[in-house]
């Protein structure tokens, strides 16, 4: 079998980035909204940063980059 011009295949990976890109963002918003559920459940950014075992400014940050329901959520117990 021909191998593909690389053009073509240049092309071909920069679509199948742009598909992964979107994804990745996709992604990441639906994190966001479910850690945002977490805190509205918990009462706080620690307390769901807690029960994942990660650190609370990854929490708050996650939520504030990408979240779609934008909230000001307590970070301290």
């Amino acid at each position: 079998m021909e191998a593909r011009p690389w053009r073509e295949r240049v092309s071909l990976e920069e679509e199948l980035l742009e598909q992964l890109q979107r994804q990745v963002s996709e992604a990441a918003t639906r994190r966001a909204d479910a850690l945002a559920e977490g805190v509205a459940e918990l009462g706080s950014v620690y307390k769901v940063a807690k029960a994942l075992n990660k650190g609370w400014t990854t929490v708050d940050q996650a939520i504030k980059k990408h979240g779609s329901a934008r909230t000001d959520p307590e970070k301290t117990a």
